[in-house]
């Protein structure tokens, strides 16, 4: 049983920063497609950024880029979004996805469809 356990979220202020955190086992976090995802409320769950882990090639919304950078870190076994310059459009719950080892399609399709495993999700509020 893959689990991934997202850590992080809170309650800031427009402007403010917040970086969520994502624990995965160590075989999900090797040369994988993993990802952040954010579902607002009465809307559907889109992408917010994307990462290779065994190139670090990146990819992100245009809604977030320049203000949102994801991360890995293989010794802690974890990824992370950090997110600054926050705005009230960014409140959603977000959501921690990885795709199967190996196969490269969810970085390329970036579809919600293509990542296997995911998170129970943690909560960002921006006022």
């Amino acid at each position: 049983h893959v689990q991934l356990v997202e850590s992080g979220g809170g309650s800031v202020q427009t402007g403010e920063s917040l970086t969520l955190s994502c624990k995965t086992p160590w075989n999900i976090l090797r040369d994988n497609c993993m990802g952040w995802f954010r579902q607002a409320p009465g809307k559907q769950r889109e992408p917010v950024a994307i990462i290779y882990t065994g190139g670090g090639s990146t990819s992100y919304a245009d809604s977030v880029k320049g203000r949102f950078t994801i991360s890995q870190d293989n010794d802690k076994n974890s990824l992370y979004l950090e997110m600054t310059s926050l705005k009230p459009d960014d409140t959603a719950m977000y959501f921690c996805a990885a795709g199967t080892p190996g196969a490269l399609i969810a970085c390329t399709r970036r579809q919600e469809i293509d990542f296997d495993y995911w998170g129970q999700g943690t909560q960002v509020t921006v006022s």
